[in-house]
């Protein structure tokens, strides 16, 4: 989890800064392009200014939009491929702890892409779709998510998306500090294509691609390098028995998003239920990795199981499991203040898989 500094806010213009844009997050396609004004603020002045970005929008979205646009702290950078937006932390998006929560983060990532989306005209139907899309029912589910932050306070986030693979598209996020220009946290996800009527993923067509690589860099620009990418190393199922599990998870009409199935975020959610006490107390999130292998309905009831993952080069620690005396677990000898664990969501009539993570954990710094 991270720590933000929220505020109460009093001035008018910055309570007027705070309102947001709802939708969803997607790739990014359009030729037809119309000037623009976004908001943007300086960091050491509440003095607002109008700086102009070439976008799109439709003769119904104009009237509506415009006001948006002139509230919202972001637009495309100079070169137009990728998208900055600067957030307040608000109190209730600060958990138990006085940080932030995970959550928080997540939707601020899934905000600033589906603001970028925006930006260049291609929400209209709520999605990010381009327009051959919308023509064949298509859409963007998202098949991994990585997030990584190093530092406790975010003030800006800039993302892009770029072609991965036949069937996706890759979108990642760099979290600053306006203060300073440093890197405090990264993210990447990987957004696959699905027909909306059959549910079933499909291969990206060379006429979608045309669309939205023209808002791509035009080289390979990643937030982590493929060496160092945690998002790619492979996740083992956890299988029964499992020391920790919260059984019995339901979603809520609130945790259905426009695609009706169950936001990517509430995922987040159900998997630090059954996070043990005593590491919710003592540690704090560095980095959780999330794989989505089926769609959540409304009426679904999920299990979420948690256990500690097994390293190379570690010490066995015995921990025991439901009943079992013998189960074996591992941490770093070198770093003993983080914990890994890997993670389950499950279908509690079935069985049947819908994501599985990992999560680290390091000790609370002293505050």
């Amino acid at each position: 989890m991270l720590k933000f500094p929220y505020c109460n806010v009093t001035d008018l213009n910055q309570a007027l800064a705070q309102c947001r844009f709802v939708g969803l997050l997607g790739p990014l396609a359009s030729r037809r392009q119309s000037p623009r004004a976004v908001v943007s603020c300086s960091p050491s002045s509440s003095e607002f200014s109008l700086t102009p970005v070439q976008a799109v929008m439709s003769c119904q979205q104009q009237v509506g939009s415009s006001l948006v646009n002139r509230l919202r702290l972001g637009g495309l950078t100079e070169d137009g491929l990728s998208y900055k937006e600067k957030f307040i932390i608000r109190g209730f998006e600060v958990g138990i702890n006085k940080i932030a929560t995970i959550e928080t983060i997540a939707n601020l990532l899934q905000e600033v892409g589906s603001n970028h989306a925006q930006s260049v005209g291609f929400s209209t139907d709520g999605f990010g779709t381009t327009p051959t899309m919308r023509k064949l029912h298509l859409i963007w589910v998202t098949a991994r998510m990585h997030i990584e932050v190093y530092k406790r306070d975010v003030i800006e986030i800039e993302t892009w998306s770029q072609n991965e693979g036949r069937i996706g598209t890759r979108r990642d996020w760099i979290l600053n500090e306006v203060a300073t220009g440093e890197v405090i946290g990264r993210a990447t996800s990987k957004w696959v294509m699905m027909n909306q009527d059959t549910r079933r993923m499909q291969k990206v067509s060379d006429d979608v691609k045309e669309e939205y690589l023209v808002f791509c860099p035009r080289e390979p620009r990643l937030a982590f390098s493929e060496k160092n990418n945690k998002s790619l190393k492979r996740i083992a199922k956890l299988e029964d028995p499992v020391r920790y599990s919260k059984l019995g998870l339901k979603p809520r009409r609130a945790d259905l998003d426009m695609n009706q199935h169950v936001n990517n975020v509430t995922y987040i959610g159900w998997v630090l239920e059954s996070i043990p006490k005593e590491i919710i107390d003592t540690h704090e999130l560095q980095a959780i990795t999330l794989f989505y292998r089926r769609e959540c309905q409304q009426y679904d009831v999920v299990d979420s199981l948690t256990g500690l993952e097994l390293t190379e080069g570690s010490k066995t620690v015995s921990v025991g499991t439901n009943g079992s005396a013998t189960a074996t677990a591992t941490t770093r000898e070198d770093d003993h203040d983080c914990h890994r664990f890997l993670h389950l969501l499950r279908l509690s009539s079935d069985g049947r898989e819908i994501s599985r993570g990992r999560t680290e954990w390091r000790k609370k710094p002293t505050r």
